[in-house]
Parts: C-alpha cells; structure tokens; sequence
C-alpha cells in the first residue's frame, strides 16, 4: 500500500463520512467482477472467438442483477459527494465568486474523471490505428476493440450529473423530497407515453429523469434526510417486483443482447424502483459499516482503493480481454460458458484479469491525481468561464457517449452510431472528447488563490 495512502488515511478528519468512501469503491468494484463473470467468450466452428454474456446463456442468473447491478449506488455517492463540494467551494468564493464557481466546480469534480478518461481514450485510439493501419484485425480483436469503450457511457451519465448539480442543488435546497419527487413523477410519465401511448423517443428523456432522480438522493443524504431508508429500499424493491412481474419490463437490470426492451438503455422506471431498493438497503447498513470501518486497516484500505478506482474500471476491460486473447494464443481450450469446466476455470481467469489490471493501474494510476482547486482574484474569474465550462464539459458529454456507441474498430472507414438524433463516428467523438477536456481545465484553472481540493 503506498504511503501516501497511510498519510491520508492518517489525516481523515472525524467529520468524514467515510461510508460513502467505502460504497464509491465497492459499487465500481462489484461492477468490475460482474464484468469479468458475464463476459462468456467461446471459439465457434470456424475458429473465430465471440464473447456472449452468460446472463443470456443462463437466464435463470438474471435475478443476480438486482443486488449486482449497483450503479445507482455510485450515482447516489455522487450526489452526496457534490453537493458538499459545491457549498463548501460556494463559501469560499463568498458574494463575489459567481462567475467563477460554476467552472471551478466542473474542474474540480472533473479531474480524477477526465483525466484518466483522456488518457485511457487516447491509448486505445491510437492502438486501434495501429492496428488498422497494420492490416490487423478480426476475431477476438474486432470484438475488443468495441467493447472496452462500452463503460464509458457510465462517464457520460456521470458527466452530466456533475454539469446539472448546481440548478438542481437549488432546487433540493428550496423543495426537498418535492425535488426528487418531481424527477421521479416525470420518469414515470415518460414509461406512460412510452408502453401506454407508444410515443416515439420519448423513453430517451429517462437517460435524465432516472439517474438524476437517484443523484437527487444524494442531496437528500447530504442533509441527513434519508431517516428511514428500510422504507424506501422497501418501496423500492415491491415497485420493481410488481413492474417486472406484470408490466413491460425484462428481469434483468442490466441490458441483454437482442432483448426488445431493456431496463438500460434507456432507463425505465422499474430501474428507478431498482435504484431505490439498493440506495435503501445500503443505507440501511450504514451503523454496521461504520463501525467497521473505525479499524486503521480497513480505513487505509479503503483510502488506497479510492485513489485508483476509477483507473481501475477504466482498464478492467482490457485485463479481461487480454486474459482471454493470451488463452486463445496460447491454444488453451475454451470450456463452453456455465458448464461445470467454465465455473472451474472462473476463479483463476478472475485472479489474473486482476493481477493484469494492478499493472494496468501501476502505469497509468497518476493521471488519477487530483490538483488543487483554484478560485480567481477576490472569486473573480476570466470573462466567459463559465460559458465555456458549460461548452467543455457538453462536448465531452457527447463525445465519451458516442465512442461507447461506436468503441474504437473502423476508425478509418468512419463507422457511425446516432446519439439522440446526431450522427457521431469514433474520430469525431474522440476529437469532442479532447476538446471539451481541454476547455474544462483552461475555463476552471481561475488565477490566484489555491485550495485543497
């Protein structure tokens, strides 16, 4: 563990929360293990490797979905999380710090996202040329170089989540669970117009209303206002139940290949419901955990698994497939998917896909290092940061968002996905990407009078 872990783990002030530390890392890393297990890869007759998902080839695993799909935990550790942020960085620029607040802000949530996103964009891309230009492709390659940017669409949501924190910060501190009801109420319009009314795209507006919904909850828990949270896991879990068992809505939480429906993409209200079971019931854990995490080994471990997570999901992809294109170069037969030699060998191809992934996060774990927050002269900041902020932090939106639609395979050939009516190829997210980036930091940076972030 490295000592600046134990430093920081040293230094925790009482008054942290360090619950919400421990579900940020074991929401990513209980998505990063559901990845590795569902990842089905099988040689077909003629010799070309696929990778399937084992919730398709096993449907009955589908209800393990509904304690392992935990991304709304980490939506609703974002939330908690910026809204401390923003009123801590709102006292500090005082009266005069309007215009520099919304582009600090954006930099200073950003950074430990964007960075290594760039970073890890940037390694891809230029491997995926490469390897075009090289005449190399097909099989396991092809299939790679699509799914490792499938995860990004989780930077995207996230990205806006930050973006729209400050409106709706206000809207919660001026109406509370009115707030979140609102999100929640228009969510379940949406499914209304959707499967009620067969209105057309209207179901992408949930992509909004869902997650923000769950992020609304972390305002919620900022000021001590998830009192009962059995309730709402409660509310939570009989929603969802008695939405899949009589509505629309598949039983898996997560998305599946060929499915008509998914509870994904785009989000519906059953995911909602979803979201509030899981958000209940770990809140509900919260005084056990607590106590738990008062141990200094715990506590250091804790701060070390922060410091590099979401490096860690970044290239948990890329471990994955490298263990399985290492298997295939080196002639090891692949045991067809859920049979007993497959659950045989998930053990060991877990241990290595992470050994291979601390490597991966050896390399390139500094571009996760967050630097100061900086607020301008007297909170002052440059004439057309926060214009600029908005403009940075909307490209990158578009442009992770897109390259998870298209992934990085055919980047000379310019293969295209439509993003909510425009029309993206992997160049042009990845020119967005690094333009809207740039914009963030530039707009964010202000000019005197530094603070820990």
């Amino acid at each position: 563990m490295p000592s600046s872990a134990h430093a920081l783990a040293a230094a925790t002030p009482a008054s942290r929360d360090k619950y919400v530390d421990l579900l940020r890392v074991a929401s990513l890393g209980t998505v990063v293990l559901g990845h590795w297990l569902m990842a089905a890869v099988s040689v077909r007759g003629d010799g070309r490797a696929e990778v399937g998902n084992l919730l398709a080839v096993e449907p009955r695993l589908q209800l393990l979905t509904w304690a392992l799909q935990v991304m709304p935990v980490f939506f609703f550790v974002g939330g908690f999380s910026h809204a401390l942020s923003y009123r801590s960085l709102r006292r500090k620029a005082g009266e005069n710090g309007g215009g520099a607040l919304y582009s600090v802000f954006l930099r200073a949530r950003l950074q430990r996202l964007l960075r290594p996103t760039v970073v890890f964009i940037g390694v891809w891309g230029a491997l995926a040329l490469a390897l075009q230009l090289a005449g190399r492709e097909g099989g396991l390659l092809d299939v790679s170089l699509r799914l490792v940017a499938q995860p990004l669409w989780f930077i995207g949501i996230y990205l806006a989540m930050v973006a729209f924190t400050p409106p709706l910060l206000r809207l919660h501190e001026r109406y509370g669970w009115g707030a979140f009801g609102g999100l929640v109420a228009a969510a379940g319009l949406v499914d209304v117009l959707r499967f009620g009314f067969g209105v057309p795209y209207v179901e992408f507006l949930n992509f909004a209303f869902v997650w923000l919904a769950v992020h609304q909850l972390g305002f919620l828990r900022a000021d001590g206002r998830l009192r009962r949270p059995y309730l709402l896991a409660g509310a939570g879990l009989a929603g969802a139940a008695l939405l899949v068992t009589y509505g629309p809505y598949p039983l898996s939480m997560v998305g599946m290949p060929g499915e008509k429906i998914s509870n994904m993409a785009p989000p519906t209200f059953a995911l909602l419901c979803h979201g509030l079971w899981l958000v209940g019931g770990v809140e509900s854990l919260r005084g056990p955990a607590g106590r738990w995490l008062r141990r200094p080994r715990v506590w250091r471990a804790v701060v070390a698994a922060n410091g590099v997570s979401m490096t860690a999901f970044l290239w948990h992809l890329t471990a994955m497939l490298g263990v399985y294109g290492a298997l295939l170069a080196l002639g090891v037969r692949l045991p067809e998917p859920a049979t007993g030699a497959w659950w045989a060998q998930v053990p060991v191809r877990v241990v290595v896909a992470g050994a291979v992934t601390a490597l991966l996060v050896t390399v390139f774990r500094r571009f996760e290092q967050p630097s100061a927050v900086v607020l301008g002269e007297s909170g002052v900041s440059p004439a057309g940061a926060r214009p600029a902020a908005a403009l940075g932090v909307t490209l990158c939106l578009f442009g992770v968002l897109g390259l998870s639609m298209v992934g990085f395979g055919g980047l000379l050939e310019g293969r295209t996905a439509v993003l909510i009516a425009v029309r993206v190829t992997a160049p042009v997210a990845v020119a967005m990407t690094l333009v809207g980036w740039l914009l963030v930091e530039r707009a964010g940076r202000g000019r005197t009078a530094a603070a820990p972030a």
